[in-house]
């Protein structure tokens, strides 16, 4: 599931999945709420979410789909480059931050290996 405001990076985001054959696109959220919504409905495997949303910012929604969803792998993306965010949204519960000038690099591959840790510390009963 991706959760960004950003329209066109939404749609960028679109094309690079549609070029993974190993990741597909379940739902797409524009605000915080929304991504929550979304999460309870769907019921994703990992959800790609911006620190800067509307509504509920992205840090608060980590944080919540965190203590709803224990073994859902959150990957946090961001523009913004605060130290201090990415250890605000590192302890709410994401799995990796990662910068949105970076994306592209091994996404595929950290989305997997973020998944594969999520999976494995909850069938350890280790929850963060």
């Amino acid at each position: 599931m991706l959760a960004d405001d950003d329209e066109e990076f939404l749609e960028f985001l679109r094309t690079v999945f549609e070029e993974q054959p190993s990741l597909s696109i379940v739902g797409v959220a524009r605000d915080g709420v929304d991504a929550l919504d979304l999460a309870e409905e769907l019921e994703p495997e990992a959800v790609l979410i911006d620190l800067h949303m509307p509504l509920l910012d992205g840090v608060s929604t980590v944080a919540r789909m965190r203590r709803d969803h224990p073994s859902l792998c959150l990957i946090a993306m961001t523009g913004d480059s605060a130290p201090e965010l990415h250890r605000a949204v590192a302890e709410a519960g994401a799995d990796a931050v990662l910068m949105k000038h970076e994306l592209l690099v091994g996404l595929a591959d950290r989305v997997a290996a973020a998944r594969r840790d999520r999976l494995a510390a909850a069938a350890y009963g280790v929850v963060r």
